[in-house]
């Protein structure tokens, strides 16, 4: 098998992954990566020249990366006030996967009738890495199981939707490093993979979309209750 290492999933070509200038897209990832992990509480006012102060930038970048961070929902404008971290609750994961549910049946769909052998070969090469891994590197199971899906959805003709499937995806993939896969969870997602592959081969397009709305749906809901049990455990 091929070493994945250095392995990185890209965003569907024609769709940038940030859309912000070099400074913006790092601030973006740095900022991003403090919301999540709570060093940015929620609904913490986000002042700009604060962040460009601490950064050690100018403040068009900050802009740019807080610009960035709203159409992903991690921060939210109020007129008079500027910007707030947006709570990432349970709320936010259930709005951002129920999103996914709605849209990836449909670039499914449109993909099983288009689905060439190479297409098929190259979903066989990536799950066979991702079966090789086996989750001992999760970093890696999630570069690898994005890069999956891609292969699905990057030759589909609305862009917009494509786009907005990587950016929500993105969001989840973020939020979702904070936990571990159950067991149940890692045979599930070999599981269904493998039979969307058949599905595929076999040209079951309305199968392969009732599947992978279920694949969606318990990516979303793992990590929904994940977030139950810490909440409880805080509590308790």
């Amino acid at each position: 098998m091929t070493d994945t290492s250095d392995f990185r999933a890209k965003p569907p070509e024609g769709i940038d992954a940030d859309g912000a200038s070099r400074q913006g897209a790092s601030l973006y990832q740095l900022i991003r990566e403090d919301i999540i992990e709570g060093r940015l509480a929620a609904n913490e006012r986000l002042v700009v020249t604060d962040l460009a102060r601490r950064h050690g930038t100018s403040t068009n970048p900050v802009r740019e990366a807080l610009q960035l961070l709203r159409g992903e929902g991690f921060v939210t404008f109020v007129p008079n006030r500027g910007a707030r971290v947006r709570p990432i609750d349970q709320d936010f994961v259930r709005d951002i996967y129920e999103i996914g549910v709605l849209i990836e049946p449909a670039l499914t769909r449109w993909f099983v009738s288009m689905a060439t052998v190479e297409d098929i070969a190259e979903l066989e090469r990536i799950q066979g890495l991702i079966e090789e891994n086996n989750f001992a590197d999760t970093f890696r199971h999630s570069e690898l199981d994005t890069a999956f899906h891609t292969v699905m959805y990057q030759k589909h003709y609305n862009r917009h939707a494509a786009e907005l499937w990587w950016k929500h995806r993105e969001v989840l993939r973020a939020v979702s490093r904070r936990f571990d896969f159950t067991l149940a969870r890692r045979a599930a997602i070999l599981s269904e993979h493998r039979e969307l592959i058949a599905h595929v081969k076999a040209g079951n397009a309305n199968e392969a979309a009732e599947l992978i709305a279920r694949h969606v749906e318990g990516s979303g809901r793992h990590i929904l209750e994940h977030m139950r049990a810490r909440n409880a455990a805080r509590a308790g």
